[in-house]
């Protein structure tokens, strides 16, 4: 489970250690690894079209934005379920995650390479998203952002 307060991927151990005692350094360890977990599961669901994992990870709130539109949970696993979004590489270059107690953000960057509607897509993409965690379903998505990275 999350602990209080605000923990950043690159803060420096030593620096939560002298702040909060060696107990917060291992919540803090233990909360990131959690929520990087949680969107590598993500990212795994969605290159296999795993719809049960996509429903699993995604809050039922959960709201998506990319090039000025937004899109809701139904709508994302209906692209998985019907295959209009066929996710074929996600290649992670970076992956920042965040936790303040049970609320993380996590960011990814890396390439994408799908077909959407039958037609090949290759991007360099930038993803921000907002996690919720709960006891009973542990990190969930509820919101993301998307843009395309030059």
């Amino acid at each position: 489970m999350p602990s209080a307060g605000t923990h950043h991927a690159s803060m420096p151990a030593e620096c939560q250690s002298a702040a909060t005692g060696d107990r917060q350094v291992i919540l803090y360890l233990d909360e990131m690894n959690d929520l990087r977990d949680a969107e590598r599961r993500l990212q795994a669901a969605q290159l296999a079209g795993n719809v049960a994992e996509l429903d699993r990870l995604l809050d039922d709130r959960m709201i998506f934005t990319f090039a000025g539109d937004t899109f809701t949970k139904k709508d994302d696993l209906e692209l998985h379920r019907t295959r209009t979004q066929v996710v074929t590489k996600v290649a992670e270059e970076e992956l920042t995650a965040l936790t303040d107690g049970h609320t993380g953000v996590t960011w990814f960057l890396g390439t994408i390479e799908a077909t959407v509607n039958r037609q090949p897509f290759t991007a360099r993409m930038r993803y921000t998203r907002t996690w919720l965690y709960d006891d009973a379903h542990g990190w969930r998505v509820i919101a993301a952002h998307a843009s395309t990275v030059e």
